[in-house]
C-alpha cells in the first residue's frame, strides 16, 4: 500500500468511462465464441463475393466488419424501415434467420444479370416477380456457402423463404429473442452496401462449447457480489484535513506553511474514494514506503 499526495485534484467519478450493462439481458457473446464466429463469417464473405462476381458478373469484394449478439428487437429497430429482408427457415428453432441488404443494390445485381451496361442507381422498390427469381437464385447459392462457412456450427437445414421490404413487420422471431447478427460490406466498383445476416442464438450457441454464455441468471445477485470482490479501486493514506478559507487559498505564496491538525502520534486514515476504511501507520515495502495498517473499521452506510 503506497502513499498518495491527497492535496493535488482527483478526478471525479463522472469523468470515468462507464459501460452500461443491462440486467434485463446478461447474456453476452463470450470472447471465444465471438472470435470462432468472425472467422466463420470472414469464410463466407469471401465465398459470397466469389459468388456474386460469378453470378452477376461484376467483380464483388464482401467484407465482414462486425459479428455481435442483439435480441432481435434492437437487430431491427437498426434497419432502415424500407430494406429487403429474406426471411430463412430453420429446422428446429421457431425462430428464423434473416439476409438483409438494400433493395437498391439487389436491383441494379439484377439489371446486370439481365444485361444491363452497368450497376448503376436503382430506386427503393419491391421486386417484380422475374427479380424475385432471381434475387432467390443469388441466395439459395448464399446459403450453400453459409452452410459451408459454418460448418458443424449450423446443424439444421436452412432455406429462403419469405422476402419482406418493412424492417418493423417482418416478424422472424420475438422481440426478446436472441440473435447473433453479422455485419458486411459489399463493393461492387466504386459503390458499397451494408448487409447483414442474422440467425437465431439457440441454432449456434449449442455447438461452440462449454463456455456457453447462455446461462441461469437465478443467482445473479452471487455473481455480482463475486465480480464486485475484484473490481480494482484506489487506495489512499490521508492526513486529517485542515480547513481554511478562501482568502488564505488565494494568499498563498511559495514558502508558506499549512498548519496541519493531524497529531504526529496519530495513524493515517486508509480511505477508498474519501471513505475512511481503516488506520495505518507509515512503514516500508523494501525500497518503497508504505502503509501498515493498525486496526478496522466497519461502516454500512
Amino acid at each position: 500500500m503506497t502513499l498518495q499526495d491527497t492535496s493535488a485534484p482527483r478526478a471525479s467519478a463522472s469523468s470515468r468511462p462507464v459501460e452500461v450493462y443491462d440486467f434485463r439481458r446478461p447474456t453476452t457473446l463470450a470472447r471465444e465464441h465471438s472470435r470462432v464466429l468472425e472467422l466463420a463469417f470472414e469464410t463466407f464473405a469471401r465465398q459470397w463475393g466469389t459468388q456474386l462476381t460469378a453470378k452477376v458478373r461484376a467483380m464483388f469484394q464482401v467484407t465482414s466488419t462486425q459479428v455481435s449478439m442483439h435480441t432481435y428487437d434492437e437487430y431491427a429497430a437498426s434497419l432502415p424501415p424500407t430494406t429487403a429482408m429474406v426471411l430463412c427457415t430453420l429446422d428446429g428453432p421457431s425462430a428464423k434467420a434473416v439476409i438483409q441488404f438494400p433493395t437498391s443494390a439487389a436491383l441494379s445485381w439484377v439489371g446486370h444479370m439481365l444485361g444491363g451496361s452497368g450497376l448503376h442507381a436503382a430506386p427503393e422498390r419491391k421486386f417484380t416477380e422475374i427479380e424475385q427469381a432471381l434475387v432467390r437464385r443469388l441466395l439459395d447459392d448464399a446459403l450453400e456457402d453459409l452452410r459451408y462457412s459454418l460448418g458443424s456450427l449450423l446443424t439444421v437445414p436452412i432455406s429462403v423463404g419469405a422476402i419482406h421490404y418493412n424492417s418493423q413487420f417482418a416478424q422472424a422471431a420475438s422481440k426478446s429473442a436472441l440473435m447473433i447478427v453479422a455485419s458486411f460490406d459489399i463493393r461492387v466498383g466504386d459503390r458499397t452496401a451494408p448487409a447483414t445476416v442474422a440467425i437465431p442464438a439457440e441454432a449456434l450457441l449449442p455447438q461452440l462449447g462449454e463456455s456457453n454464455p447462455m446461462t441461469t441468471t437465478a443467482n445473479a445477485r452471487e455473481l455480482v457480489d463475486a465480480q464486485l470482490a475484484w473490481v480494482p479501486v484506489d487506495v489512499a493514506l490521508q492526513l486529517t484535513p485542515a480547513t481554511v478559507t478562501p482568502g488564505l487559498i488565494l494568499g498563498l505564496a511559495v514558502g508558506d506553511i499549512l498548519p496541519l491538525p493531524h497529531p504526529h502520534h496519530r495513524p493515517l486514515d486508509v480511505a477508498v474514494d474519501g471513505q475512511r476504511l481503516a488506520s495505518a501507520a507509515v512503514g516500508a515495502n523494501g525500497s518503497r514506503l508504505a502503509g501498515i495498517v493498525v486496526n478496522t473499521e466497519e461502516n454500512n452506510s
